[in-house]
């Protein structure tokens, strides 16, 4: 018997209604709608409406933290696995549903060109791998504008993707940020163009750091903040200020538009502190300061920020040799300075710190005036000369020259050891150069001062060879005294080599022929001695020529006695003249 449908109770009459107006999915491998309506220990019992319910596995119903996000009564979509199992029940997946759905998603987003949101999970070969509800390769050139070197430190981050490349049935999906920032990029940069003019104050972000000055992206415009423009004070490198990432306000110097090329200044938003450098620093003024450099040739010293001045090494000290600054100073260091000069043109201040301290070099004349004899050790022996510590801190220069009147010295280290005590007269203060001149030879007498009247000229002096040269023969005439035979004044006979003629510790006889008080010099000839014995020698044979012309009426045989006799005379006088050299030179 059949039952009117209009003679059904209401409830029964509207779930009839649900049943014909619902769409119940009885095909496997479709996704389907579906209602938890029993929670059990490890399932969850869903109705999708077919002539069975279905488990799906609470696992799959978990969050990230662990926990169970459903409850009876949810509406889920899951995927229909099989209508009928050996239970006879349906088996359903929704972790299945949601790759298919997301893959729909994904694949809506490539047709209609829209961004994809993921998270970076993993450094993979050429690139980064995504999770944007499936995996995908987002290429390492694809990550931002300009190369990334460690993509690792992207892990983990989350940003907005194009899908540039997709194959659902393959399963290969590759993204790009590049293309989203590019965008973005050019939309910032018709922004910028618009405020970007010389003097604007904007707002940037530091893109790259190099040794000579950093990249402050505008916003789609980079613009160059040379290190010289960073600070009015001292910046060694870029990164002392800046890092990469960081936000700056910077002011624009200057805009190429044709180039695009920005000049930027970060120190130009404050007062320039030379401004009023000439009246806080005017010539002679003491400031103190912060030691912030340290060359070899001195220290810079802050005065304030923006206002450095430079101590030469040569200021540092009045009296002590400084070698390098760290001597004296340490980077930190306060110290007292005198400004010597300023130069605000060029940004300079030259500074002393010695000036700030008494002059022990005002008094030094009055204390020891030209021919003061001093006494001191040595403190440095050089080429040049000794130097001789007179007081703490000075030292006096007794030149090589000045050592003795006498000697020719080729070292002072043959004759003196560091540490000596040492006499020596003042000879010269020069203040302005900082120079005390000593001597020791001013201690006794010029013996130079007697030469000209102890050997004239036309003299016969007895000296012995000290030294052969090509150019002469030096005797010495008494101990620091000698005197030159030049090679043309020692023989008539003139020899290749002089050691033919005469050698080293020969006492010999020469005539005195020029002596030079000033260049302490005495010109000696041999030859002159050599001519006058032959011009004697023949003084005598005209005497004789001459006594028997005058004899007409000797014979031959008296002739010949009276030479012999001559002869003999004249041989006694040189052996006389022998015997007087050889008692001298014992004596």
């Amino acid at each position: 018997m059949e039952q009117n449908v209009n003679n059904l109770p209401e409830e029964e009459m509207d779930f009839g209604k649900m049943l014909e107006e619902s769409e119940v999915v009885t095909e496997e491998g479709k996704v389907a709608n579906g209602t938890v309506i029993k929670l059990l220990s490890d399932h969850a019992v869903v109705d999708i409406g077919y002539k069975s319910e279905g488990l799906v596995s609470l696992s799959e119903f978990r969050d990230g933290e662990g926990k169970i996000a459903v409850k009876e009564g949810d509406q889920v979509e899951v995927l229909v696995e099989r209508l009928e199992n050996e239970d006879g029940m349906v088996v359903l997946s929704k972790d299945k549903a949601d790759k298919i759905r997301v893959w729909d998603r994904i694949s809506q987003a490539a047709e209609n060109d829209e961004t994809v949101q993921g998270r970076i999970v993993a450094r993979i070969k050429g690139g980064l791998s995504v999770d944007i509800g499936v995996r995908a390769f987002l290429p390492g050139s694809q990550v931002a504008l300009r190369p990334v070197r460690q993509l690792e430190k992207l892990i983990g981050e989350s940003y907005d993707f194009k899908i540039i490349k997709f194959n659902r049935r393959r399963g290969n999906i590759v993204l790009s940020r590049r293309v989203i920032l590019e965008k973005e990029r050019e939309s910032m940069r018709k922004d910028t163009l618009d405020r970007l003019a010389e003097g604007a104050v904007l707002q940037g972000i530091v893109k790259n750091i190099t040794d000579y000055g950093a990249f402050i992206d505008l916003g789609g415009i980079d613009g160059l903040l040379h290190v010289t423009d960073m600070s009015w004070g001292r910046v060694n490198h870029p990164s002392e200020m800046l890092q990469i990432g960081d936000e700056i306000t910077v002011k624009v110097l200057s805009y190429d538009p044709e180039r695009e090329r920005v000049s930027l200044g970060y120190k130009q938003l404050e007062p320039d502190p030379w401004q009023d450098a000439e009246e806080k620093y005017a010539i002679g003024t003491k400031v103190k300061g912060k030691v912030v450099s340290i060359t070899d040739y001195g220290c810079f010293v802050e005065l304030q920020k923006g206002i450095e001045g430079l101590v030469h090494i040569s200021e540092m000290s009045w009296t002590k040799r400084v070698t390098h600054p760290s001597e004296r100073v340490n980077i930190g260091d306060e110290v007292e300075v005198m400004v010597l000069n300023l130069d605000t043109e060029r940004k300079r201040i030259s500074l002393g710190m010695k000036q700030c301290e008494p002059n022990p070099w005002d008094l030094l004349e009055e204390r020891y005036p030209v021919g003061t004899v001093v006494r001191g050790q040595i403190r440095n022996i050089t080429d040049f000369g000794i130097f001789l510590g007179v007081e703490d801190g000075i030292d006096g220069l007794i030149h090589v020259s000045d050592i003795s009147w006498t000697k020719r010295i080729t070292h002072p280290a043959g004759i003196f050891n560091v540490g000596d005590e040492v006499e020596a007269v003042v000879l010269k203060i020069d203040k302005e150069q900082e120079r005390f001149s000593l001597g020791i030879k001013q201690l006794e007498p010029d013996p130079w001062n007697s030469i000209a009247s102890k050997y004239l000229v036309g003299s016969v002096v007895e000296g012995k060879i000290t030294n052969i040269a090509d150019f002469g023969i030096f005797v010495e005439l008494e101990p620091g005294i000698e005197g030159l035979v030049h090679v043309t004044e020692v023989s008539s006979n003139r020899a290749d080599d002089l050691t033919d003629k005469v050698q080293a510790g020969q006492l010999i006889q020469a005539e005195v022929l020029a002596i030079d008080q000033e260049e302490r010099k005495i010109s000696l000839s041999m030859k002159a001695i050599e001519n006058a014995a032959v011009r004697e020698e023949k003084m005598a044979i005209d005497a004789v020529k001459k006594d028997m012309a005058a004899s007409s009426k000797a014979t031959l045989g008296d002739m010949l006695m009276q030479a012999q006799a001559k002869a003999a005379v004249s041989s006694s006088e040189d052996e006389a003249a022998e015997a007087d050299a050889e008692g001298s030179e014992e004596e």
